[in-house]
């Protein structure tokens, strides 16, 4: 279970931080080889992810068990 419980975090921080990048930047990462707007993509995606939404939820989630 706890296996489950971390790709749905995972998977709620990620989500929505790659479509919000997409939205906003899309346009111009199309212009960009694929090789360098994966870079670009990584190079904001996984801090923001290890250092910053995988906590925020983590802890949302923990609040929740305990109510």
């Amino acid at each position: 279970m706890k296996k489950l419980k971390t790709s749905f975090i995972v998977w709620i921080a990620i989500y929505p931080a790659i479509t919000g990048i997409l939205f906003l930047f899309g346009d111009s990462l199309n212009e960009l080889p694929i090789t360098i707007r994966t870079l670009i993509l990584t190079l904001v995606l996984v801090p923001l992810m290890v250092y910053v939404l995988i906590p925020f939820w983590t802890k949302v989630f923990l609040k929740i068990k305990d109510l």
